[in-house]
C-alpha cells in the first residue's frame, strides 16, 4: 500500500494509465473539435495533418476516449454514489472556498463535488458519443435535421465538458498534494488526513 511510512497509494499503475489516455484523448478531441467550431480556430489542423485529416482522426480519437471512459466508469462509479454526507459536504462549500475546513463533513476517496463531477462527466460523454454517432457520416447518412440536431447537443456537450475539465485541472492544482496522485499514485498521509479523512482511516486502519 506504501511507498514510504508517509505515503499511502491512491491510484493504481493501471487507474493511472487508464487516465491519462481519456486525458490526451480529450485534448487531442477538444483541438481538433475547435477546429472545425469557427473558421479562427481552422489553423489547429494542422496540428493534425490538415483538414481531411483532421476529420478523418477526429472520431477515432473519440472512440478511444469513450473506451477509456467507459473503463473508468466501471473503475469508480460506485465510489461516486452520492450519500447524505456529500450533499452536507455541498452545502457546506462556501466554508471551504472561506478556508473553515472544521465545518466541512469528512469526506470519503471523493467528496460531494468530486462525486458531482463525475456524474457530470458521465452526461457530458454520453450526449457526445450519441451525438458523434448520429453524426458519422462515413457509415451511415441520417436525415439532415438529425445531423444538425446532433451536431448542436455535440458542441454543447463539448463546451460542458471542456469547462468540467478546466474546473477539474484547477481543483487539483488549487489543493496542493493532489496532482502527485495522478504522476506517483500516492498522497502523503497529511494530505488523505486532511481532506478525505474516512477513506484514511480505512486506508490506515486508525480511528483518529
Amino acid at each position: 500500500m506504501n511507498r514510504s511510512n508517509r505515503d499511502i497509494q491512491r491510484y493504481s499503475a493501471a487507474e493511472r494509465a487508464n487516465h491519462w489516455v481519456v486525458a490526451i484523448s480529450f485534448v487531442l478531441l477538444a483541438l481538433s473539435g475547435l477546429a472545425f467550431f469557427h473558421p479562427s480556430f481552422f489553423f489547429m489542423t494542422n496540428l493534425f495533418g490538415g483538414g481531411p485529416w483532421t476529420r478523418i482522426l477526429h472520431p477515432y480519437i473519440g472512440l478511444v476516449m469513450a473506451f477509456g471512459f467507459l473503463l473508468m466508469f466501471f473503475r469508480f462509479w460506485q465510489l461516486n454514489i452520492i450519500k447524505d454526507r456529500d450533499v452536507e459536504w455541498l452545502k457546506n462549500v462556501p466554508a471551504l472556498v472561506s478556508g473553515e475546513h472544521d465545518k466541512i463533513p469528512p469526506a470519503e476517496k471523493y467528496n460531494g463535488g468530486q462525486k458531482v463531477l463525475f456524474w457530470m462527466l458521465v452526461l457530458c460523454m454520453l450526449g457526445l458519443v450519441i451525438t458523434g454517432v448520429l453524426m458519422w457520416r462515413a457509415w451511415w447518412n441520417l436525415p439532415v435535421n438529425v445531423v444538425r440536431a446532433a451536431s448542436l447537443i455535440h458542441a454543447i456537450s463539448a463546451f460542458g465538458l471542456i469547462g468540467l475539465i478546466i474546473a477539474h485541472v484547477y481543483a487539483a492544482i488549487w489543493t496542493k498534494g493532489t496532482i502527485r496522485a495522478m504522476t506517483r499514485g500516492t498522497v502523503t498521509r497529511a494530505w488523505a488526513r486532511f481532506h478525505h479523512p474516512l477513506w484514511y482511516r480505512r486506508m490506515t486502519g486508525e480511528k483518529d
